[in-house]
């Protein structure tokens, strides 16, 4: 089931329109191309002039119906071809080309999507093939769009600020898709629309090994399920597999020949087993109470400990193994034999650890071996590369030199701990500026670590943040030195890195700590809050837009009124000359962010 919009691009120069599906409608902003599936209808009037794209039309359908078959569809390399043609965007009139590609599926939503590289990763992958524009239109809620660069494209977090979005400029992007949905159905260009993805799940397999299909087949009764007195049905021992057609069950006489419950005659017994899919879709109800002899789970066991909290697995877990899951759930739920309606509360889907590009494998003889990595530069220098590396729900291309200088920087956390962990000096009369300032710098860095930790698992930013409080110590050393910091705030500063970094470098960590003097076990220590107040810009930059568009910059006290930002934005001599002669419909303010304002 998805949730969102219908929204309907006009083809130009022509009387046809293409309607696509998107759950982001939010995004509209950054859509650079229209995507169709090969079998959509409208591909064949695009191209009707043009006899060599319809011959590479027919062929990526035949090459798609044979993934499909061959249950490959998500395997494919992804590409494509541009029809010459392009749609009109109903939100900004931009033109913006038409292509098909291999991996959007007619049985999905309309058969047609708006491409935004920029925030989903397989057009992401298109774009960058065929070189196609790829435009940001969302950033974290926490960018200032000072000196941070940009996000690691594609973002596609929920918990997004939009930008470059005309009027919708600054909106959260869960409000955006409430109003820009009703923008499309008040112009009559979209309407919301709920989707479903369903097909049929042909579980019968022409292998041996897989749960035997309880049905008869007897001449006389027809099909006749096998009696459940006499289940469970087990799997020959004597069978010769062999590079034959047909299940080698089939040529075992002793498994095919039966008796018909009905009638006491002669019968033959089913000969597919079940997809092992069947298998994996309920076998952790029965971890449960893996003894119990009288059923086939334990209903109360099952309903104390589902459904999971937190399922981690690649994607095509998320295609595969959880769909059918996730249907056998509801089917046993309907039975009575659990309450439980999902199997899973939350799902992760992590990336693969790649190199040069390709997957690992011996054939391809790049691998790399854990082992070698941990006996050259350590655990925690291996760890924390494969989490700083890339997001966890992408690939992270291995690179040698990346875990060096990860361990260099392990190694400066480890100097500059042994260098102050018994550090004294004279605790100045007032706090200095640069005590403030590591004291603030601590507090942010706690933040965004907590945040990007706990909340989006996003480790590698988190890694990024707390390096960038190891430079801020390290700059600082001049006026530790001379007392211009505190020994007390030195030392709480490196306490709360140290247990900031305990999830990626445990064992360093964790004889750091002791060096600091504790003696508790690290990581059984609580994690340390940050202080909001202490966290916040005594001054923010704040940049202003006019529909959407950077314009000017002011900079403002953190915090400051909405209605006095609202005046500073507006007087600003450079919006004054942009604005001249244009009527101010609304101005917008995100708080400590940016100001949109809207003009025409």
């Amino acid at each position: 089931r998805s949730e969102g919009a219908q929204v309907d691009f006009n083809v130009a120069d022509s009387r046809g329109k293409i309607t696509v599906f998107t759950t982001r409608i939010d995004t509209i902003f950054g859509a650079t191309s229209i995507q169709l599936a090969p079998e959509h209808p409208v591909v064949s009037k695009l191209i009707a002039n043009d006899p060599e794209l319809l011959t590479r039309l027919d062929e990526l359908v035949a090459e798609q119906r044979a993934a499909r078959d061959a249950g490959a569809l998500g395997e494919a390399e992804k590409h494509g071809f541009f029809t010459g043609r392009y749609a009109v965007n109903p939100f900004n009139n931009e033109k913006i080309p038409i292509w098909v590609a291999n991996y959007i599926l007619m049985e999905y939503g309309t058969g047609a999507i708006m491409s935004v590289p920029a925030h989903d990763e397989r057009d992401y992958e298109f774009a960058k093939k065929y070189d196609i524009d790829v435009r940001i239109v969302i950033l974290p809620r926490r960018h200032e769009q000072s000196e941070e660069k940009e996000p690691a494209l594609p973002y596609t977090a929920m918990n997004s600020l939009l930008i470059n979005s005309g009027e919708f400029s600054g909106l959260g992007n869960e409000e955006a898709i409430q109003r820009m949905t009703q923008f499309a159905e008040e112009k009559g260009f979209g309407k919301r629309k709920v989707t479903y993805r369903l097909r049929d799940w042909g579980i019968s397999r022409q292998r041996y090994w897989g749960t035997p299909i309880p049905i008869l087949y007897c001449d006389k009764c027809g099909i006749v399920p096998v009696p459940e007195r006499d289940l469970p049905i087990l799997l020959p021992e004597n069978v010769e597999i062999t590079q034959q057609g047909g299940s080698p069950l089939a040529k075992v006489p002793e498994f095919v020949n039966a008796k018909c419950p009905k009638c006491k005659g002669g019968a033959r017994r089913e000969t597919d087993t079940m997809d092992t899919f069947v298998d994996s879709s309920w076998y952790f109800y029965r971890y449960t109470n893996a003894k119990l002899a009288t059923a086939a789970l334990d209903s109360k066991a099952v309903e104390y400990w589902f459904p999971i909290d937190q399922y981690i697995g690649g994607v095509e877990h998320a295609i595969l193994h959880l769909i059918y899951s996730r249907f056998w759930t509801k089917a046993m739920r309907d039975l009575g034999l659990i309450k439980n309606a999902e199997p899973v509360e939350r799902l992760f889907t992590q990336g693969m650890v790649i190199k040069s590009g390709a997957k690992m494998s011996k054939s391809r003889g790049n691998t790399v071996s854990p082992d070698d990595m941990v006996s050259r530069y350590g655990a925690d220098s291996t760890r924390v590369y494969s989490l700083f590396a890339a997001p966890p729900d992408r690939d992270l291309d291995w690179q040698e030199n990346g875990v060096e200088g990860v361990s260099r920087f392990l190694a400066k956390v480890y100097r500059l701990v042994m260098k102050y962990a018994e550090f004294s000096s004279k605790a100045p009369s007032s706090p200095s500026a640069a005590a403030r300032d590591l004291e603030r710098k601590l507090h942010q860095t706690l933040r965004r670590v907590s945040t990007d930790f706990e909340g989006r698992w996003h480790f590698n930013t988190s890694i990024a943040a707390i390096m960038e409080l190891v430079n801020a110590i390290t700059a600082a050393e001049g006026q530790i030195s001379s007392g211009g910091i505190p020994a007390k705030q030195v030392s709480s500063t490196l306490r709360t890195l140290v247990l900031m970094l305990a999830p990626f470098a445990p064992y360093m960590a964790s004889e750091l700590w002791q060096t600091l003097g504790e003696r508790s076990q690290l990581l059984r220590e609580s994690w340390p809050k940050f202080n909001p107040e202490l966290a916040r810009e005594e001054q923010v930059e704040i940049p202003i837009q006019i529909n959407g568009k950077n314009r000017s910059r002011i900079v403002v006290t953190a915090g400051l009124d909405d209605e006095e930002v609202r005046t500073r934005a507006t007087i600003d001599d450079k919006i004054r000359a942009l604005l001249d002669g244009k009527e101010v419909v609304k101005v917008i303010v995100v708080p400590n962010k940016l100001v949109n304002i809207v003009a025409r």
